[in-house]
């Protein structure tokens, strides 16, 4: 797929390996430093939208020329958003809400080009088998679950714990590449 330069406002290497089987490699990465804090009463579809867009234009704004593509992706059980597990205690508390229901992952995608803001979402619905305390325990263990929203990786060993998803796969691990490839062609 031929593409013309971005820059991806992501530091994310589950995004760059997802965009290298699109074929793409982005010019420059430059992650963004926004802040991702939910709103009071922000439901998971306007805060992940909302995320997507302030990355992309936190970095247009210093390279205006350029094109930006971002993305966010959040993990959420009905209203509720479930955080980036940063510590054993966030994604034990994650893997035990999830184990034995379905949630859901919503990633928003943005491009930034000559001041245009074109936007798509994807939805993938998850179920998680019921889990042992030995499943989480091992699983924490193992690391993978730090710095994922809902403190697993479907791309991992969390893998296992997935009997059904309906919807995108690539969703699930942070980029939708569906969606990822229209917007960027």
């Amino acid at each position: 797929m031929a593409h013309r330069p971005f820059i991806l406002a992501s530091a994310s290497p589950r995004r760059v390996e997802l965009l290298r089987l699109l074929g793409l490699t982005p010019a420059h990465i430059l992650p963004a430093d926004i802040d991702e804090t939910p709103l009071r009463n922000e439901l998971p579809v306007a805060y992940v939208q909302r995320v997507a867009r302030g990355k992309a234009l936190a970095i247009a704004a210093s390279h205006p020329a350029e094109r930006i593509l971002s993305a966010d992706t959040v993990v959420a059980m009905g209203r509720r958003i479930l955080p980036k597990a940063e510590d054993e205690a966030t994604a034990r508390q994650c893997l035990t809400l999830l184990s034995g229901r379905r949630h859901r992952v919503m990633t928003a995608v943005c491009v930034i080009e000559n001041g245009a803001c074109r936007e798509a979402m994807a939805t993938t619905i998850v179920k998680f088998a019921r889990l042992s305390t030995k499943d989480i325990e091992d699983y924490i263990a193992s690391g993978e679950w730090n710095g994922k929203a809902g403190g697993y990786g479907i791309q991992g060993r969390a893998a296992a714990f997935i009997p059904f998803i309906s919807g995108s796969h690539s969703n699930v691990v942070g980029l939708p590449l569906s969606e990822t490839a229209r917007l960027l062609a």
